[in-house]
């Protein structure tokens, strides 16, 4: 694809030089390491060219993409293959499906930089940086089998007492058959887990220290 004004703005957004930094459009939200910068890039290339809609749309479906099709996810992975063919390929792969140059050079840029192993962690970064836009707060339950209705909507009431009134609570459930039952539960920066797992490995600990 032929360079053009958004690849230029993502490229000026993600220079490290200190005329650059200043100019970036920092996001509300800090975000930090590897994720946090290409997020912050990302976010700012996106307002300077008025596409920050367009781009969280792309960041939301990229996203679902690479968590359903599995193919994709260890080709993005595979360390072994060139730059240019990764590049080539993502590009065809993202301007089928319509995304905005922002977001096709954010993928360019992470690869010819060999960071593409961390996509996910920059799209999970970028979306907690709009959901504190919006006043959202994303809540995640993990449970060892899926939950019924009424049971997360018990949960959404309760965790609703745990955010400011202005703020909405975004759930997210997670299967993992591991912790055998209970839930674990993690909202904003507070992680509580009760989880029969945890339960029996303290109980295990506590045997090995009477033993």
């Amino acid at each position: 694809m032929a360079v053009n004004n958004a690849a230029l703005t993502f490229t000026r957004c993600f220079s490290s030089s200190p005329a650059r930094a200043a100019a970036m459009i920092k996001p509300p939200l800090a975000v930090f390491g590897v994720p946090g910068r290409y997020a912050t890039a990302l976010y700012s290339a996106a307002m300077k060219e008025k596409k920050i809609d367009a781009v969280e749309r792309d960041i939301k479906d990229l996203h679902t993409l690479i968590q359903k099709d599995v193919k994709l996810a260890e080709f993005i992975k595979n360390p072994l293959l060139k730059v240019h063919v990764k590049v080539d390929a993502l590009r065809k792969v993202l301007e089928k499906r319509k995304y905005s140059a922002i977001t096709v050079n954010l993928l360019a840029s992470m690869a010819e930089n060999g960071r593409l192993k961390e996509i996910v962690p920059v799209l999970e970064c970028f979306n907690d940086v709009m959901s504190n836009i919006r006043g959202e707060v994303i809540c995640q339950i993990t449970s060892a089998k899926p939950m019924d209705a009424p049971t997360l909507a018990e949960f959404e009431k309760t965790l609703k007492g745990f955010v400011q009134k202005n703020e909405k609570v975004i759930l997210e459930t997670k299967v993992d058959p591991s912790i055998i039952g209970g839930v674990i539960v993690t909202i904003g920066d507070k992680y509580v887990d009760m989880s029969i797992s945890s339960k029996i490995k303290a109980y295990d600990s506590v045997l090995r220290d009477i033993v």
